[in-house]
């Protein structure tokens, strides 16, 4: 049970104003937080996995098709939980949405991403934020790219080394951010604002930005390979709630 001070319950916030261009032409039916993975939307895994954590209040931040995405959450009472929507008049970024709930959040909240699907512990996660003292928490997981073209290294005109298509490792942000309601001061209101400009502004005043690495599944449904992989999960709902996903390609 996540319980902070006062006795009220953590409130999760989910981000689902993008277009998902990257998933066009599905998204131009569909908004991307309602693309099915097998018979359910990524949006309804995302919210019954909350609330077997015992988050019962939840804001969805709408832009894109945001009738569809109303239509279907309602009030959250399928799911004995509180939704309460935002709407953005244009795009405003991953974070910038937030500025509309200053006055809604005021104790330590989780911001998600409405296209990820993850086994993440989420009790892990909390008090990993808390013991660190930051003003935010990132979770991260690692991930390998290959460069498909050959890499030199140079000093003075002169190669130094050579590798073809090597193959590199990079800590990347999953999309699922731990906060304090001081992030509120960094985040300004009707601009758009993405996650890189936030962690740009807190690194340039010295705030403390922490990261919780996760070695388990992580997906995130926006990109075509990532939407095609996930079709080949399985949801055991027996299982403890960081083990429900499991891969089965």
């Amino acid at each position: 049970m996540f319980i902070f001070g006062g006795g009220e319950s953590m409130k999760v916030v989910i981000q689902c104003g993008g277009k998902g261009t990257r998933l066009r032409p599905y998204t131009m039916v569909l908004p991307k937080p309602l693309m099915p993975v097998h018979s359910q939307p990524v949006l309804e895994h995302l919210v019954k996995w909350l609330r077997r954590n015992d988050v019962q209040d939840v804001y969805i931040t709408t832009g894109y098709l945001r009738h569809i995405i109303k239509s279907f959450c309602g009030d959250g009472r399928q799911w004995d939980m509180r939704i309460t929507y935002t709407d953005e008049p244009e795009p405003l970024g991953t974070i910038g949405a937030l500025s509309l709930l200053r006055e809604e959040i005021d104790s330590t909240f989780m911001v998600i991403n409405g296209d990820v699907l993850t086994d993440l512990s989420i009790g892990a996660f909390v008090a990993c934020h808390r013991k660190s003292g930051a003003i935010a928490t990132v979770a991260t997981a690692t991930r390998e790219t290959l460069m498909d073209f050959g890499v030199i290294e140079a000093a003075d005109g002169r190669v130094t080394s050579f590798q073809e298509k090597p193959r590199f490792q990079n800590i990347m942000s999953m999309g699922v951010y731990c906060m304090e309601p001081e992030i509120f001061q960094y985040i300004p209101k009707g601009v758009p604002f993405g996650f890189d400009d936030l962690a740009h502004c807190l690194l340039s005043r010295d705030e403390h930005l922490h990261i919780y690495q996760h070695d388990g599944l992580w997906l995130d449904i926006g990109r075509i390979e990532d939407f095609e992989a996930a079709q080949t999960l399985t949801w055991d709902e027996q299982a403890p709630p960081h083990e429900r996903l499991t891969s089965v390609a």
